[in-house]
């Protein structure tokens, strides 16, 4: 019955026309992740100043040290740590947010993100950085698994492929305001205090911020009318329409009859079943594929820059000119989101990623390595926001947090061994080296979503899941 309920639900939101109601639910959540894309960003941006802090000594790093073993060493070791914890927070709360609600787990994994990060800012040893950047990993990397499952539930599907265009562009907004404060802190100390510790705590701060007006959101009526919870899901529902025929000033037409989900245990171990192993095996490797190119650049591009012959003040500087790109490459989608199928733009943004790079490495012009940088950026963004869409869209409301969360996870663990693996190549090969790394995975990610990716451009959630 809760999934017939369910699909009764699906149905009313999938009749709904565009609404300042529901995209401003979008926009809120979409706020709440802009501090999720700042910590997973500044990373990179901050780097030059963590170093010069003397924080990646072996007398600092403690055990971290050890690491040396495979090849992880001074700066790698926060890198490793911050996608460390990201995979491990993904594996062990992934869950979460199916068991108990897409909103309380939004809500207090921002609030986690905030106390750790802030507590992060003011460690004095290598050491104790890493360990408090794994724990607010932990909390923060189900963040983002969270906000796809909320908003491909909450918005009609004519408009899902533009909801996570504008949830991009909204989030992304996050990284040139990163790399404009570490340009600008992060050779100095403003107030004695080192300036990359104050590129952090702002996202802190800014967080602390966003976490008031989150109040606003509801719960996903889908997924509390599949838990059974009806009258609340009624409620939350009946609201939303009451707001959109006010807004619009229009009876709202008759839901189309809609067919409930298959049904299931909602439990993990169900993506494995035959519905979904192909989906699962397929975005799986996708993850680990399109993430060497989206963080390979985007993490290392003040590094690659200064390995280009750019001076470490103009790196940041240029890393801040190309980082301005960040929001557009969604905002550009917000055009033809829901008009192309999700995977063939997905595949377009890893095609142009890959040629991008290839090119970036083969000049030194700054001019150009800019204009290949914004490209590169444009593009990721771009196959960025169509994947989040598209993962989401793969399976069940009953497993869809765990599921992303699983899938996703591959990424966050690729990312930490790939960050090793781009340290490496650049030291050996140079920058040259590292577009071959990029363009082989982006070869892998085109032909997994390519031969192996169903469709889902207008097609409802439950349909699809079937």
């Amino acid at each position: 019955m809760s999934a017939q309920q369910s699909a009764a639900i699906a149905a009313r939101l999938d009749r709904l026309p565009p609404s300042r109601t529901i995209w401003t639910i979008i926009i809120l959540i979409s706020l709440g992740g802009v501090f999720e894309f700042y910590d997973l960003f500044f990373t990179g941006y901050v780097a030059p100043g963590l170093i010069k802090s003397g924080l990646f000594t072996a007398q600092s790093l403690g055990f971290f040290a050890d690491l040396g073993a495979i090849k992880v060493a001074g700066f790698g070791t926060f890198v490793f740590a911050t996608f460390a914890g990201l995979w491990f927070g993904v594996v062990l709360f992934g869950q979460a947010a199916d068991k108990f609600g897409r909103r309380v787990v939004f809500t207090w994994s921002l609030i986690w993100y905030v106390v750790c990060t802030a507590i992060m800012a003011f460690q004095q040893t290598g050491e104790m950085l890493n360990i408090w950047r794994f724990i607010a990993g932990l909390g923060f990397g189900v963040q983002l698994v969270t906000i796809d499952t909320y908003v491909s539930e909450l918005i009609p599907r004519a408009e899902r492929g533009r909801a996570f265009s504008i949830n991009q562009f909204i989030t992304f907004c996050a990284v040139p305001l990163i790399a404009l404060l570490a340009w600008r802190l992060v050779p100095i100390k403003p107030l004695g205090l080192d300036g990359w510790r104050w590129v952090v705590l702002v996202g802190s701060v800014g967080a602390a911020a966003v976490w008031v007006l989150i109040r606003f959101i509801p719960e996903s009526p889908r997924w509390l009318a599949l838990q059974g919870r009806q009258a609340e899901a009624e409620a939350i529902m009946a609201d939303i329409e009451r707001r959109v025929m006010a807004e619009h000033q229009i009876a709202l037409p008759a839901p189309q009859p809609a067919a409930p989900e298959a049904e299931g245990k909602g439990r993990l171990v169900e993506i494995f079943a035959p519905a979904y192993l192909s989906r699962t095996i397929m975005l799986s490797i996708f993850n680990m594929a399109q993430v060497i190119g989206f963080y390979g650049f985007a993490a290392w591009v003040p590094t690659l820059l200064i390995a280009r012959g750019i001076t470490i003040t103009h790196s940041l500087e240029y890393s801040f000119i190309i980082a301005i790109a960040n929001p557009f490459g969604p905002l550009l989608g917000t055009l033809f989101a829901d008009k192309i199928e999700r995977k063939t733009q997905i595949i377009g943004g890893l095609l142009v990623m890959g040629l991008s790079m290839a090119a970036f490495s083969q000049v030194a012009d700054p001019s150009l390595l800019i204009l290949l940088g914004v490209l590169f950026t444009l593009a990721a963004n771009i196959m960025s926001y169509a994947y989040h869409s598209y993962q989401a869209e793969l399976y069940p409301t009953r497993i869809r947090a765990r599921a992303v969360g699983f899938v996703y996870s591959w990424s966050r663990i690729a990312a930490a061994f790939a960050g090793l693996a781009i340290g490496l190549l650049l030291n050996v090969y140079g920058v040259p080296g590292v577009a071959v790394f990029i363009g082989i995975a982006m070869v892998v990610g085109i032909v997994m979503i390519g031969v192996f990716g169903p469709s889902t451009k207008g097609i409802s959630l439950e349909q699809i899941s079937r």
